[in-house]
């Protein structure tokens, strides 16, 4: 357990030292949010905050496995696929700020990109770490074996979890916050699995978010941007897989999933009625349209996440998760 402790307390540290130096210097590369032009109002103001400032995050979790955890292969394999997905975030980020532009990547691009990450993790995770392709049922307490579907699962959570995870990045320390309790939760499941690795990662991971909302909390003085929320995406997912709770994921990460059916939901109805569900897309932003500040709508939702993380977690605590425990 100390040892996990030290992976939380070395993250944030590394975090925290970081932000007085990047900050100054993502202002000075003039690496600032572009707003979406049809967004809220009020987030005009916002226009020019420093964004890139998930590098600071993959600073602390990566600086986390080289100091504590370099002998575990399983750190690394959850590193690999953190910095992956955020190393596609950079790209994203980078496009956005140089063409002033709030669109990055094409979506082909992207998409071209996560099928690659998870292909390799997929094969990384079957292949050298014992995984197999089996699913623990929850309910059930059983386990199926996916075969070759067992692949395509992957690739959709880690697709659907980095862009959930981005989609709710709209608010000062909103995603950052419901990922300390998502993170929170996979190391708590993680340890009791006796996965003490994997516990510590997310314990880094927990640090390195806890040490960035110290500059992204209300008012926000940088923004994690795709390069964060993509990165802590591809964290959980790839957590979920190792920790074989792929089908307890949408109920630890239930801010997430609700963030995205809003979209998909709001598309849906407009292109086939011309009807809007929400005031506007994603989730967040429907509830700030009604009259709720910006902080009262992050902590709600940090409420929920952590509510809906302890459920998830509470799944795992009343089984064997398929008898592998």
């Amino acid at each position: 357990m100390e040892i996990i402790v030290l992976a939380l307390i070395c993250s944030f540290g590394v975090v925290v030292l970081l932000g007085p130096l990047a900050i100054p210097l993502l202002r000075r590369l003039k690496f600032g949010q572009v707003v979406r032009e049809d967004g809220p109002a009020a987030h005009k103001a916002k226009t020019g905050t420093p964004t890139m400032g998930g590098l600071m995050m993959l600073a602390g979790i990566s600086a986390t496995v080289l100091i504590v955890y370099r002998d575990s292969a399983q750190a690394w394999l959850l590193l690999f696929v953190t910095l992956a997905c955020g190393g596609l975030g950079f790209l994203d980020d980078y496009i956005k700020v140089v063409l002033k532009r709030n669109l990055g990547l094409k979506a082909k691009q992207k998409l071209l990109g996560q099928i690659m990450i998870a292909l390799v993790f997929s094969w990384l995770v079957t292949q050298t770490m014992g995984r197999g392709t089996q699913l623990w049922i929850p309910g059930l307490d059983q386990t199926l074996d996916a075969g070759f579907l067992f692949h395509v699962l992957v690739f959709f959570i880690i697709v659907g979890t980095t862009n959930a995870v981005n989609l709710t990045d709209g608010l000062d320390g909103l995603a950052a916050g419901t990922s300390v309790a998502a993170a929170a939760v996979y190391a708590g499941v993680a340890y009791y699995l006796g996965q003490s690795a994997v516990a510590g990662f997310f314990a880094a991971v927990v640090g390195a978010c806890l040490g960035f909302l110290v500059y992204n909390r209300h008012p926000a003085r940088i923004f994690m941007g795709d390069t964060g929320s993509l990165a802590l995406g591809g964290a959980l997912a790839a957590g979920a897989v190792l920790t074989r709770t792929e089908l307890v994921l949408p109920l630890i990460g239930a801010i997430f999933v609700a963030e995205a059916l809003s979209v998909i939901i709001q598309v849906i109805s407009f292109k086939s009625t011309g009807r809007r569900v929400f005031r506007m897309s994603p989730l967040h932003h429907h509830f700030e349209l009604g009259g709720w500040s910006e902080t009262k709508v992050v902590g709600v939702f940090w409420l929920v996440g952590l509510i809906c993380g302890l459920l998830g977690l509470s799944v795992v605590f009343s089984s064997a998760v398929g008898g592998f425990h």
